[in-house]
């Protein structure tokens, strides 16, 4: 018998907690896995407690209607699966594979058809958050999704990577404990509150467990997020790795043009090494760029 096979004595489980991270991870950095995994450790609790099903995923996209260029979406995915071994989080490929450019928005409806009782959030910086005005409806978020943003843009000097102080999965031995961020309570400042855009300032809450509340159960796949309750936005004041992808790729290209001659693997795991990415990337993806020679000089001419 496959195990999962549904339990015939629960006949209404619980609505599941769905979170996703979205991006291009070109390539996936330890910004985005701690991002993803603050946001699993402070759900986790709420999960437990409610018995619901909790998931948080990292949503790769085709190709971002911003950028001209994007790596082959197989190395993506690859390293996407690299990165997260070992980690509760999960891998979604909806828009993966889809022909670009493809806007969050169809995939926010799509996720709430799928989905349409279960609590959707969508993670994101607040770099993104305070331009969603200029996405394609991107305003119309909130009417599918709840959105959970971080501060990244207030990270403080010490904070970034050039420091070392971003997650290292390695080297945090709670790295599997359940964490509550006194009870995912904080006072967003009028200073946070005002880097959104004008309409979506009033959805702004104090406490993440808003965004977790069960739709109602009338919904149907047709529905919006309106239709139960109004979108709400958390912003997370938790400093995280001032890192992007976009300065990975640079970094890589003017360490050497022939990335195949970059530090060995030992290397880069000794974070006192000379500019080792330890604070930047995964080993694992590490190796895997330098092996695939991805992300040279030579690669874009």
């Amino acid at each position: 018998m496959s195990n999962s096979t549904a339990n015939p004595f629960i006949k209404n489980p619980a609505p599941a907690i769905r979170a996703y991270l979205g991006g291009s991870f070109d390539p996936v950095h330890n910004g985005h896995l701690q991002m993803a995994l603050y946001v699993y450790q402070s759900l986790l609790p709420i999960a437990k407690l409610q018995q619901r099903e909790l998931q948080v995923s990292l949503l790769p996209n085709a190709r971002s209607p911003f950028k001209e260029q994007s790596t082959d979406p197989k190395h993506r995915l690859a390293m996407l699966k690299l990165a997260t071994q070992g980690t509760p989080l999960h891998i979604n490929e909806l828009e993966l594979w889809q022909t670009p450019p493809v806007y969050t928005i169809d995939s926010v409806k799509t996720l709430r058809a799928r989905y349409p009782h279960d609590s959707l959030i969508f993670i994101m910086g607040m770099d993104s958050a305070q331009s969603l005005d200029k996405w394609q409806d991107g305003l119309a978020l909130t009417n599918y999704v709840n959105l959970w943003v971080f501060d990244r843009l207030s990270t403080a000097e010490n904070d970034s990577p050039a420091n070392g102080k971003n997650f290292d999965n390695n080297k945090n031995p709670d790295k599997n404990k359940p964490h509550v961020d006194k009870d995912l309570m904080t006072q967003n400042s009028p200073t946070l509150q005002a880097q959104l855009p004008i309409p979506l300032q009033p959805l702004i809450t104090d406490s993440a467990t808003d965004l977790v509340t069960p739709a109602l159960r009338h919904l149907t796949d047709r529905s919006n997020l309106k239709n139960a309750a109004q979108g709400r936005i958390y912003i997370d004041p938790r400093p995280v790795a001032a890192i992007s992808s976009t300065q990975v790729r640079q970094k890589l290209r003017e360490q050497c043009p022939q990335i195949a001659t970059l530090q060995p693997i030992n290397a880069i795991i000794n974070p006192t090494a000379p500019n080792s990415f330890a604070k930047w990337l995964n080993p694992a993806v590490y190796q895997y760029i330098i092996a695939h020679q991805l992300y040279s000089a030579a690669q874009f001419r």
